[in-house]
């Protein structure tokens, strides 16, 4: 009789949170956030123990969606394994059947005969669907979400939360459509907050967004996302703007004027930050050209508007938006800020009050404040249709605008602000 020499891990689960034993006995308690998934963490515990050991770990989960097997093998990979309990009495009971029961009819012709009946024409092999989208290769985080679901595991409230933004970022709309993002005063994440809503419907929606800097005075928005292959700004767009709107202009003629983000596959309309706003005024007629261009060769246009709330330009931007998006960092100064913006437009006008009741709210921490975010998100919180909150990362600080730069939980909440703005389009 061999003894068995097989490492095995153990894990209880319960909702969020799990027990989890090492091969050697040590108990772990185990606890998922809001945006993990618990039987995720646990297969990751076993795999740095199969790891660790240098040898296969069997895992067995048990807990409120059944028991399963998994066999981790030292360099990670990971199998579905048979369950080492013995099979249940009526699936022996199954296989120790006579062959002549399973399956097939008892013959009671004449011996040497076969019935007519069983005589069947032997059937042609199978062969894979050419247009079976199933195999297609996975991204590796995908990949693990298809594991465990084929396991039985299901996604967790937060993963069907993602999907469900995801979806709402990656439609499309009969028509250009428009996100203001303002706050009268500086310094409160207005171009963070257009880079990054254009990466997300840039990347989930598959391109066509441009983000432009809707400016007299200094904007930023070039300095924080990439230059294109042309040194030019909006004042180089505008006197070619009837060339670009003429019958034979192509798709892409706009290349010129605008600076593409390859990675997250938006396009940027710089304005100049060297030049004073005098040299660089748009009044409503120029915009609306401009804007006429941008609904021409773009799906979703985002404005990085400025602090003069009595520009032409920003007038006309508000007037020219389908969504409004109000950017706050988690200091009363800037909320306040947020919310005499909000007070205004519900004097202004029938179409302006509608904006900001439907506007949505970002909350950003500047520095790790989760609290005091908290407490900026409720008091906007039954003022307008949203409000989300982003948490604190040094990635949005300084430096290139890019998704990829991001933390997990941040990159997840600027994908529910796109998606809540989405919404309101």
């Amino acid at each position: 009789m061999s003894l068995d020499t097989t490492l095995r891990a153990y894990a209880t689960v319960t909702g969020p949170t799990a027990t989890f034993t090492t091969p050697e006995g040590l108990i772990e308690p185990l606890s998922a956030t809001p945006t993990d998934d618990i039987r995720q963490m646990i297969v990751r515990r076993a795999v740095d123990e199969a790891r660790r050991s240098g040898q296969p770990v069997e895992l067995v989960t048990t807990g409120d969606r059944g028991e399963h097997h998994l066999r981790i093998d030292a360099d990670g990979t990971i199998v579905t394994a048979a369950a080492s309990a013995p099979e249940p009495a009526t699936v022996a009971a199954a296989r120790a059947e006579s062959p002549s029961q399973q399956g097939r009819e008892v013959n009671t012709e004449a011996p040497g005969r076969e019935p007519l009946r069983n005589r069947r024409a032997p059937e042609p092999p199978s062969r894979p669907s050419f247009i079976d989208i199933s195999s297609a290769v996975e991204p590796t985080s995908e990949a693990w979400r298809s594991f465990f679901a084929r396991l039985g595991f299901g996604p967790s409230p937060a993963e069907l939360r993602r999907r469900d933004d995801e979806r709402e970022v990656s439609q499309q709309w009969a028509g250009c459509r428009t996100i203001a993002i303002a706050n009268g005063k500086g310094g409160v994440g207005k171009t963070m907050t257009t880079a990054m809503l254009a990466a997300v419907f840039g990347r989930y929606g598959g391109g066509n967004v441009l983000a432009w800097d809707n400016n007299d005075t200094r904007g930023t928005l070039g300095w924080r996302t990439e230059a294109g292959r042309y040194d030019t700004t909006i004042k180089d767009l505008l006197p070619a703007a009837s060339d670009l709107l003429a019958t034979g202009a192509g798709v892409s003629d706009i290349a010129r004027y605008v600076h593409h983000q390859p990675v997250d596959r938006y396009d940027v309309l710089r304005s100049n930050p060297e030049l004073l706003a005098v040299h660089q005024r748009i009044l409503t007629a120029d915009f609306d050209l401009l804007m006429q261009v941008a609904a021409r060769y773009y799906r979703v246009v985002i404005f990085d508007s400025g602090n003069d709330e009595s520009a032409e330009r920003w007038l006309r931007m508000v007037d020219s938006s389908n969504q409004l998006v109000l950017p706050t960092l988690a200091t009363p100064e800037s909320a306040e800020s947020a919310a005499l913006l909000l007070d205004a437009l519900r004097e202004r006008d029938e179409r302006s009050l509608e904006l900001a009741d439907n506007a949505v709210v970002v909350v950003t921490e500047a520095e790790p404040n989760p609290r005091g975010a908290n407490r900026i998100a409720e008091g906007f919180s039954g003022h307008v249709r949203a409000v989300e909150h982003i948490p604190f990362d040094p990635a949005l600080k300084s430096g290139a605008l890019r998704l990829d730069n991001l933390r997990t939980p941040t990159r997840d909440a600027w994908i529910r602000v796109a998606a809540a703005a989405a919404r309101g389009l």
